[in-house]
């Protein structure tokens, strides 16, 4: 639906550098990464708010590189709402169909469709200054959708919103997209934005895409020690891999790991701390990989309990407090922990 292909954007503090991205009609695609990461010029640039300094941008097969804003068919959202304080939020989510010239009939069937769609009809009559922060943004999203636009960009959305507004609004993401099949590109720095919302998810790190992927794939997967360090993998070593009968043998700090991922060299491992079985005996389990070691660290998290477990070096391991309780768990319990050649990722 959307190919950027070889897209650079020098502005000095931010930039792209040679972007290529393809983005699926109907997908519900996430990008991620920190602060001045170039996201948000990324989704300027799609929107033609920016011309590249080099490389191209499609929709549908037509090159749009050199379109202006208002003929893309292209909508952006901003994390500040950026509404017309002096429009009630009828006038205000019907701005875009009346630059297009639609009738007044028109104008307010679909503007009553998108306000019910988005839980916002009882606030048609009110002005932007008396609406919280969660119904700003809801109405921000009804002037961009109300429009029937090919592709939908939302810069952080819910960023400035309180935690139970956040998770209210999410779920309305989900629908839109359910009910429009609308593509939609979605700025964000949360993770579980990511996971609940995200087709697919990219990262990005100093302009660049670093990787694509499923969430799952890209958390449990990562390409590269920035990515495994973004997405919070905690178990991530340094090692010397040796391929021998189709599995990598690991040696780091003087034990051996065993993964499925082929590659021989220097590498770096990662192993997500839900992945890793932990227990006060040993575990008869068909896993590769089964360590003896002293619990070192305990951080209590609520719902779950963050341990580390010294094996020769130390590995987290994520239980939920019942299990820890169940189990008797404590600082300085002696335990085995045990995982999967496949939870072992090489890169």
């Amino acid at each position: 639906m959307l190919q950027i292909e070889n897209v650079s954007k020098d502005l000095g503090e931010f930039k792209l550098n040679d972007i290529n991205l393809h983005i699926k009609e109907g997908e519900y695609f996430v990008l991620l990464g920190p602060t001045g990461s170039g996201k948000t010029i990324l989704l300027e640039t799609i929107a033609g708010i920016y011309q590249p300094d080099k490389g191209r941008i499609f929709k549908k097969g037509v090159d749009i590189t050199n379109f202006l804003p208002m003929d893309r068919s292209i909508s952006m959202v901003y994390q500040d709402y950026m509404l017309f304080p002096h429009l009630t939020v009828e006038k205000n989510i019907g701005f875009g169909l009346r630059q297009k010239k639609k009738s007044k009939t028109e104008i307010k069937e679909k503007v009553n469709d998108v306000a019910e769609l988005l839980d916002i009809s009882h606030l048609l009559g009110r002005y932007p200054v008396t609406l919280s922060g969660g119904e700003q943004q809801r109405v921000a999203i009804a002037r961009a959708v109300v429009t029937e636009p090919e592709a939908l960009l939302l810069d952080e959305p819910l960023s400035a919103l309180d935690a139970r507004t956040t998770e209210r609004l999410r779920e309305e993401l989900k629908k839109i997209h359910r009910l429009t099949k609308m593509t939609i590109i979605h700025v964000s720095h949360s993770f579980e934005e990511a996971f609940s919302l995200g087709d697919r998810i990219a990262v990005m790190c100093q302009g660049e895409i670093i990787q694509v992927g499923k969430p799952d794939m890209v958390f449990r997967k990562p390409n590269s020690e920035f990515i495994a360090d973004f997405v919070g993998v905690d178990n991530l070593f340094r090692g010397t891999s040796i391929v021998r009968n189709y599995i990598s043998e690991i040696r780091t700090n003087g034990i051996f790991i065993l993964s499925s991922t082929l590659k021989s060299g220097d590498v770096s491992v990662s192993i997500r701390p839900e992945d890793i079985l932990i227990s006060k005996t040993k575990i008869d389990s068909s896993a590769r990989n089964s360590f003896s070691g002293e619990i070192v660290e305990v951080k209590n998290m609520g719902t779950i309990v963050r341990v580390v477990v010294d094996v020769g070096i130390p590995f987290v391991v994520v239980l939920t407090k019942r299990s820890y309780e169940d189990m008797k768990l404590a600082f300085g319990s002696q335990v085995c922990i045990t995982f999967k050649a496949s939870a072992v990722h090489l890169f």
